[in-house]
């Protein structure tokens, strides 16, 4: 087991407060603190507190880091990555890849890397789930059509977008308002009628036709301990509230709007899925002393745990532990470790069960079943 320092990514969607506190440092920050990842991705990985990134760990012996399973699945890389998330701010309108889009796509850019033209930084997928630490509001997926249709009839301008939603084409719909020719006037009329939260959309973004894309989804609000699984290719937004999301190991991003950053029209509708169908909530199963997130993902797995009642984690995988909250202490192969809130853990596949005792809340990353 390794104790991680985890970088932090000063996005503007970031708290000022949030992050710092959760990690025990002094608030308020000066600049928004929006993700701090737990994980080997090489655009921020985590380090060994002897300063040896993670992922130097993995490529050194990736057969004791991840097991055979898992490198024969994935490679050898860790295939998840564990975040914090602080939403202070709406994030942008988006969808990410599936496994054969991110191949596919990935090889056939042409910018350099880190050029903000690029749509795809690497070739996985990103299915993701968060779990509520706070209230927790989202939009994820797009609702009945003809919902849609009736919200958007007071909206003269927008009658063809209404006919084609009455007629069930929601893939024309969202391609009409992302090339729509005059957004502005448009977006300020939907932001005089339209419910919460998008009139707040409208007036954060004025003339972005994302607003009106973002009238065609599903809000969603999770209480603390429930979840949210978002499957690639399904448009979303995290609205507010704090959460932990574990995700494929990806930083795939195609955005639709209510962001300043690049939006590519045709990629993003090749790519998302305009099946509608109400978000996939998720409420916990005791599974062996872990509150399990059952998701469909062969990348991750995400499960709660309460220290008070001392769960035996078996050795099978790479794993990521974070403590959310209390103090916990870990034990393996006669090795102990103290964590408080903030603090995160590798657990490597080579090793005995880890033993987690103490009285604080516990979030683990690790495998499905391979």
């Amino acid at each position: 087991m390794e104790l991680l320092d985890n970088p932090i990514q000063e996005y503007a969607w970031g708290s000022h407060e949030v992050l710092a506190e959760f990690l025990g440092r002094p608030a308020p920050t000066e600049a928004p603190q929006a993700e701090l990842w737990i994980g080997a991705h090489p655009a921020a990985p985590s380090r060994l507190r002897s300063g040896r990134p993670l992922g130097d760990v993995i490529a050194a012996d990736p057969g004791a880091a991840l097991g055979d399973a898992s490198v024969s699945a994935f490679g050898p890389r860790l295939p998840f990555l564990l975040k914090v998330l602080a939403v202070a701010e709406p994030l942008s309108l988006q969808v990410h890849p599936d496994r054969e889009q991110a191949e596919r796509g990935f090889a056939a850019e042409t910018a350099p890397e880190g050029d903000p033209s690029r749509n795809y930084k690497d070739s996985w997928p990103k299915p993701e789930i968060l779990c509520a630490l706070t209230d927790f509001r989202a939009l994820c997926g797009l609702r009945d059509p003809r919902e849609s249709a009736a919200l958007l009839a007071p909206i003269a301008a927008l009658r063809p977008v209404v006919d084609l939603l009455t007629a069930g084409d929601l893939r024309g719909a969202v391609e009409t308002l992302l090339t729509w020719p005059s957004p502005k006037d448009v977006v300020a009329e939907a932001a005089a009628v339209a419910p919460e939260p998008y009139a707040s959309l409208a007036a954060r973004h004025p003339g972005d036709m994302g607003v009106l894309v973002a009238m065609l989804m599903s809000e969603v609000r999770l209480r603390p301990g429930q979840a949210l699984y978002v499957p690639p290719r399904r448009p979303h937004a995290y609205l507010s509230g704090t959460g932990v999301e574990l995700m494929a190991g990806s930083d795939n991003v195609l955005r639709a709007g209510l962001t300043p950053k690049r939006v590519d029209v045709p990629e993003l509708l090749s790519v998302a899925s305009f099946e509608p169908g109400p978000p996939d909530v998720i409420e916990p199963e005791h599974r062996d002393g872990e509150d399990v997130y059952v998701t469909p993902a062969p990348e991750f797995r995400l499960s709660r745990l309460d220290a008070a009642r001392r769960p035996v984690l078996p050795a099978a995988g790479p794993q990521l532990l974070l403590c959310a909250e209390g103090g916990v202490r870990l034990r393996r192969d006669g090795q102990e470790l103290e964590l408080r809130r903030g603090d995160a853990v590798f657990a490597g596949h080579r090793g005995g069960p880890v033993e987690v005792t103490g009285s604080g809340t516990v979030f683990r990353a690790s495998l499905p079943r391979l």
